[in-house]
């Protein structure tokens, strides 16, 4: 079934010979009125000239009518090129919508050290337009890189109003914001300054929780776009229902983690605060011994020992408890298990362990993926 954005917005995608695949790449969403924004960004020291224009604007507190996407090509590394190239696309884009250019977002990702086929690139922006429709689907699918399907999520809250969320990200996915692209629509009217004061923490709980590989990109970014067309909204049943979205479209990236045959999901309590909860898990799920040891259906517990010990979370070893599909292994010392009969549950989609830290009564939750061979071909061969 497909999806369709929430009323007021309408996005166009189309093949403008980025990728050399032939695949669509280049998308725009546009609001038909201003929308009020959060944004959060990559905190690489090397960040792509998307996500430094777009914390500009940010800064700048001015509204937003659209948001342009390009993939196959990351534009980052490519220095003051690099830097007019994106501006140069905002400035094509707003004048084809007739809006300015500090209304448009824009977003990169590909290849890193590329200068962007500026003239393909413009081409596209000058025909997009022609393409505006109201379905999400073919959005979602342009923003790809190396995923091997598009991520959608929505909800509809209690006064009719809607939040479509689209994301893309497959491999350099680790905690450090954003770890990928995630783009939120909606027809509810939120207030700009309640939104970005509730926006770090949701993205924190959601898209900071994410890890494939260790590597956080030059390029990512969470951005939701409100253009209120619906109607107020309150704003404790809307901030819940975009975590919501955003947490969906996180356990879909984790999932889709290249070359994963499984979803890797580890569940902490009995921490101190929530941040340490949060570095417990997402530890463990970013560890190489872990994710293989997943792969291989092996209930190898001490891996969880060992991350979480180097996490730097609290944790009293004599009440630590852990469990792997449900199956108790570790309190306080060795538990005995059937060996077997774990390993045989751990041959699933989905692989979940529950750690208790035994310090306190903070939770947090992390997602991420086994360790393939796959995962080593799809990126020694991703650029020759």
């Amino acid at each position: 079934m497909s999806l369709t954005f929430p009323t007021g917005f309408t996005a166009a995608a189309m093949a403008a010979g980025i990728k050399p695949s032939g695949k669509t790449d280049l998308s725009g969403v546009t609001s038909s009125t201003d929308c009020t924004w959060a944004f959060a960004g990559t905190r690489s020291t090397t960040a792509a000239a998307c996500v430094t224009r777009n914390r500009d604007l940010y800064a700048q507190g001015a509204p937003i009518r659209a948001l342009l996407v390009n993939a196959g090509n990351a534009n980052a590394a490519t220095g003051t090129r690099g830097a007019h190239d994106n501006a140069d696309m905002a400035d094509a884009f707003g004048s084809v919508l007739n809006v300015q250019p500090d209304a448009v977002l824009t977003a990169s990702t590909g290849i890193i050290g590329h200068l962007l086929p500026m003239d393909k690139v413009l081409s596209g922006i000058e025909h997009l337009p022609d393409e505006l429709g109201s379905g999400a689907d073919a959005f979602a699918s342009a923003i790809m890189t190396t995923d091997t399907r598009p991520k959608t999520a929505s909800a509809t809250l209690s006064s009719g109003a809607r939040i479509v969320g689209t994301a893309k990200g497959s491999g350099m996915i680790h905690p450090d914001m954003a770890t990928m692209f995630a783009f939120a629509f909606t027809d509810a009217q939120i207030d700009q300054t309640a939104l970005r004061e509730a926006f770090p923490a949701i993205v924190n709980r959601t898209f900071n929780a994410v890890t494939v590989d260790g590597d956080t990109s030059t390029n990512d970014m969470a951005v939701v776009l409100c253009n209120g067309q619906a109607g107020v909204a309150d704003l404790t049943e809307f901030l819940t229902a975009l975590e919501g979205v955003m947490r969906d479209l996180a356990r879909q990236i984790a999932a889709d983690g290249e070359g994963a045959t499984k979803l890797l999901t580890v569940q902490v309590s009995g921490a101190r605060t929530e941040a340490e909860a949060l570095a417990a898990a997402r530890t463990c799920c970013v560890s190489p011994l872990l994710k293989s040891a997943v792969h291989g259906n092996d209930p190898n517990w001490g891996r969880v020992i060992m991350a979480v010990g180097r996490s730097g979370a609290g944790v009293n070893i004599e009440k630590l408890r852990v469990t792997v599909q449900g199956h108790p292994v570790f309190q306080g010392k060795p538990l005995p298990y059937d060996d077997a009969q774990v390993s045989a549950s751990m041959k699933a989609e989905e692989v979940v362990f529950t750690i208790d830290l035994g310090v306190g009564d903070a939770r947090g939750e992390a997602w991420g993926c086994d360790l393939s061979a796959e995962y080593v071909s799809i990126n020694a061969d991703y650029t020759t």
